[in-house]
């Protein structure tokens, strides 16, 4: 296998990894005199992404992935969770709000409700309670007690492992059937949220907007033994680098494979103001995060009503 021209992600918060050819110049974002150099292969693929066959995406979506690859060895599901019962809860409890919140939340609702017989009873105001701060917790709560029911009634207490099995419970849809599908049960998905719809759609991959063709045309580009990774790489991506109102074009790795460069700051030093989580110093959204995540830089985020 050929060495990808992404440098190796050095240990440290702070570190970046950076492209030979990227914004941010052959001396990365820490500065030097190749800082200001501009991306000039990143507008190539600007101006030839519209004639570009089918292979050349191909090659290019799975080049893509192979740098996030490198760029984000840890990569993981950024929900805490100890079983397939509570990765489903947290998954649902992460509509409309963040993972990090979630985190936050979940301590104390599986301290009190530790299995799906256990909060398939539990008293609803109880219940809104403690999810509260997840926003819409009323109906979050219908959802979580709901399922936890329809486990209890129709699987045994146990989390189904078929996607056919998972989307007939309250709240979960394919989405959340695929989070719990590759992470508890390691059988590939893609997780199509919202970090996953902007990039594939920047990078060109699919004109796609609903999420069931945004899956389907993404699979058709790589094997399926890496969908549940690639949607990790993607999100990781997203939550850090590629932000929607603002990306940091200036400090993003794959500068040169995207068409959308130059939709975010391209200084690299401005650039490198806007990175978040272990890019830029600042703890993630797991609590209790992998020992990888942890040794390559990253931070545990605090508990909920903590300073």
């Amino acid at each position: 296998m050929s060495k990808s021209p992404v440098r190796a992600q050095a240990k440290g918060a702070g570190r970046m990894v950076v492209p030979r050819d990227s914004a941010v110049g052959e001396q990365g974002p820490d500065g030097g005199k190749g800082g200001g150099r501009k991306a000039t292969k990143g507008a190539k693929v600007v101006a030839g992404v519209k004639s570009e066959s089918h292979t050349a995406l191909v090659r290019r979506a799975r080049r893509i992935n192979r740098e996030l690859a490198e760029i984000y060895p840890y990569a993981h599901p950024e929900l805490d969770f100890e079983n397939p019962f509570q990765l489903v809860v947290a998954t649902v409890l992460s509509a409309q709000t963040t993972d990090l919140r979630v985190n936050q939340t979940t301590p104390a609702l599986f301290a009190k409700y530790p299995t799906p017989e256990d909060l398939a009873v539990a008293d609803p105001e109880a219940v809104e309670e403690i999810l509260r701060p997840t926003g819409f917790f009323r109906a979050k709560t219908k959802s979580v007690i709901g399922l936890s029911k329809a486990l209890v009634a129709d699987f045994g207490g146990e989390v189904p492992g078929r996607l056919e099995d998972l989307v007939k419970l309250p709240g979960v849809g394919r989405k959340t059937a695929f989070v719990v599908l590759g992470n508890a049960f390691g059988r590939p998905g893609i997780t199509v949220d919202t970090h996953f719809q902007r990039l594939v759609r920047r990078w060109k991959w699919t004109e796609a907007t609903e999420p069931d063709k945004i899956e389907a045309a993404v699979g058709a580009l790589f094997p399926k033994s890496d969908w549940t990774m690639l949607s990790h790489h993607v999100i990781f991506h997203g939550r850090r680098i590629c932000h929607a109102r603002k990306p940091a074009c200036g400090a993003c790795p794959i500068a040169p494979l995207c068409p959308a460069y130059g939709e975010g700051e391209t200084d690299p030093e401005k650039a490198k103001k806007l990175l978040k989580y272990e890019k830029g110093g600042y703890p993630g959204q797991r609590l209790n995060p992998p020992q990888a995540y942890l040794d390559a830089g990253g931070k545990p985020a605090p508990p909920l009503g903590s300073a």
